[in-house]
């Protein structure tokens, strides 16, 4: 508690008042609330004043600069990019959903195919009769065990 700094208790030196000057103006009710008492008293000497008289000068310079508003032709143009870039975004995006689906059902045959021929019995081709029954699981007619199950 006792590092603490009351307003008052603040001393400026020449370069921190030159600083303060820049960054906040010559207005010294702009300043930070702990500093202004200190800078008061340091505004009455001759040194302060001359650095807050070179910060009126730049603070008279920046208030008098004004920048015109936009066109609507402007404005329209920006609007209207803006609109057509969102819009190719979009559609960007659903061509890339498009294709992430088309792989996603490429990916499902493959792995189907795969399965398949896999799991498809080893039968000798003089062996198999193609019958209604016949699964690529093997026999599901009514003679197959059904112990099994």
């Amino acid at each position: 508690m006792a590092d603490e700094k009351k307003p008052a208790d603040v001393q400026l030196d020449a370069r921190r008042f030159a600083a303060l000057a820049d960054a906040y103006g010559s207005a010294l009710h702009r300043w930070p609330q702990a500093e202004q008492a200190a800078a008061t008293l340091f505004a009455s000497s001759e040194e302060g004043r001359a650095i807050l008289q070179r910060a009126a000068r730049l603070d008279a310079v920046l208030d008098g600069h004004h920048i015109e508003a936009p066109s609507r032709a402007l404005h329209g143009e920006i609007v209207a990019r803006a609109t057509t870039q969102v819009r190719q975004g979009r559609h960007r995006r659903l061509w890339w959903l498009g294709f992430g689906l088309a792989g996603v059902g490429l990916a499902g045959a493959v792995a189907g195919l795969a399965l398949v021929t896999v799991v498809t019995p080893d039968i000798p081709s003089d062996h198999y009769a193609m019958d209604a029954n016949a699964t690529s699981f093997g026999d599901a007619g009514p003679d197959a065990d059904t112990e099994d199950l």
